[in-house]
């Protein structure tokens, strides 16, 4: 037990450690968040996002601030609360074995880490799914009203954290379908009791459901592709670290270990039985997990809905629990342990780039225009979404800010039907739109960077038309770099007359 609260206190210290800026969607969910309750679905159903984190975030920064650190923590104290959950679910598949199996791996795991430090919903999404895994697992026990509407309750929370939730609970309803039809006699009735709890839960979305569509119909993720086999592959593998030699080799582990975990019952001190069909214990979660895969592979291509892997965050508790499992198929004591011992090294070894990894060049922009920028200063963005990161470390007012390609303000990135607004704006008519806002005598900051879809090269088009201006004199400040996640490149422009 000694070692097991060491991991779970290096887990919850990493998971408040880093000191990077927010990046571009970090940003984004803190702009939203702190506006006017009744302005948030507004401004969601540009950005295309459910709503609850961002309240859930609206709150919270009244009591604790907007820092990074305080906007940070709910996203922390969230990932923290969902170890205790891992804990009771993990114990009642495969007992004890299990349950510090499991605490151990999600404390470590570098995908839980990272996203315990993101101002984002995915710590959220994966305490929602923990939760609805044990009230499940309750209410299939003792079908008593509070149990039964505890999944009612996680399956509207969930579809109201992030959207792939529609992929889980649809699994999970399919499975109670089946459970009820033709489940054990013991379980039919409380199986029955939860379809219809989760088809309650579900219908609690039907409020948000027009703004739903809209966001699926004009807004998205442009430089994302649908979900296919090797990008969930690619997804899963995050959750242990990602293309690092450490994170392939706890990949390996959780692999096998979940297929033990499914497939695998203890015979003997060296000797492991596969069932091809499944052990009964590991069934749902085995067809949560891959149930959830498949959909959200077909509802990619069907929607043509792009993909990330941070998406994969609802099948994370699922997969955690069937790798915790297949720890229980070892009879051997010491077997256990030397594995256990390298996953949480892997996993704690992958976790410490992650939070140290500056994720924006917002940092160094705000540090030049500290020292050399002048009040009316005119700083330009290309693409928009270079603007909230950096406007989130400007003074408030000091400079006129402005974006391409919509010529808005910074804090936000209006997403809605996105590549045609790119595509139908002019760069010619942005810089001279910055042109105009520089006279008389204010300097310009032009901070953009290529390579975004459908961009093309509008935003070298932009600068090499101040360039071209006779009247004004130029110097890079800085050049992006491959070190950040989003980088930038800052180029400095002053009048040479007047």
């Amino acid at each position: 037990m000694a070692c097991l609260a060491v991991v779970v206190a290096v887990g919850v210290v990493l998971r408040f450690y880093t000191h990077a800026n927010l990046w571009l969607d970090e940003a984004l969910t803190v702009d939203i968040s702190r506006l006017p309750l009744h302005d948030i679905p507004g401004a969601l159903r540009r950005d295309g996002a459910p709503p609850l984190f961002y309240v859930l975030l609206h709150f919270w920064m009244q009591v604790f601030g907007t820092s990074d650190l305080a906007v940070r923590s709910l996203s922390g104290v969230v990932s923290c609360l969902t170890l205790p959950l891992v804990w009771v679910a993990a114990r009642r598949l495969g007992g004890r074995t299990a349950a510090v199996a499991a605490t151990v791996l999600v404390a470590s795991s570098p995908f839980a880490v990272y996203y315990g430090t993101e101002a984002r919903m995915y710590a959220l999404v994966g305490f929602l799914v923990a939760a609805g895994v044990v009230a499940v697992q309750r209410a299939l026990e003792r079908p008593r009203p509070g149990n039964v509407v505890a999944v009612g309750v996680c399956t509207a929370a969930l579809l109201y954290s992030h959207y792939w939730a529609l992929y889980l609970v649809a699994a999970t309803g399919l499975w109670l379908l089946w459970t009820a039809w033709r489940g054990p006699e013991t379980t039919r009735r409380a199986a029955r009791l939860l379809v219809g709890s989760v088809v309650v839960g579900g219908l609690a979305f039907v409020p948000w459901l027009p703004t739903f569509v809209y966001q699926a119909r004009h807004t998205g993720t442009p430089w994302a592709v649908p979900a296919d086999f090797a990008g969930m592959v690619n997804a899963i593998s995050s959750f242990a670290g990602g293309a690092t030699n450490q994170g392939r080799a706890l990949g390996l582990l959780y692999f096998a270990l979940a297929g033990l975990g499914f497939f695998g019952l203890a015979r003997s001190r060296f000797t492991v039985e596969l069932d091809l069909r499944g052990r009964p214990r590991s069934r749902a979660l085995g067809w949560s997990f891959l149930a959830t895969v498949v959909l959200a592979i077909i509802g990619g291509y069907i929607s043509k809905s792009a993909f990330q892997a941070r998406y994969a965050m609802v099948v994370f508790v699922p997969l955690m629990l069937l790798v915790a499992l297949g720890f229980t198929t070892f009879a051997d004591r010491r077997v256990r342990a030397v594995l256990l011992a390298a996953s949480v090294v892997f996993g704690l070894v992958s976790s410490v780039p992650n939070i140290q990894n500056t994720r924006t060049q917002a940092g160094q922009v705000a540090a030049v225009l500290a020292r050399l920028g002048r009040p009316g200063d005119v700083v330009a963005f290309c693409p928009d979404q270079l603007g909230p990161d950096v406007n989130r470390l400007l003074p408030p007012g000091r400079y006129q800010e402005i974006t391409f390609p919509r010529d808005t303000g910074p804090a936000f990135v209006n997403w809605v039907d996105y590549g045609a607004a790119v595509r139908g704006a002019s760069p010619v008519a942005f810089a001279n739109r910055v042109l105009q806002m520089a006279a008389p005598g204010h300097q310009i900051w032009l901070v953009w960077q290529g390579g975004y879809k459908d961009f093309g090269t509008r935003c070298q088009q932009i600068e090499t038309h101040l360039l071209a201006d006779r009247q004004l004199g130029a110097h890079e400040m800085f050049a992006p770099s491959s070190r950040y996640y989003e980088p930038m490149e800052l180029v400095h422009f002053v009048h040479l007359t007047g």
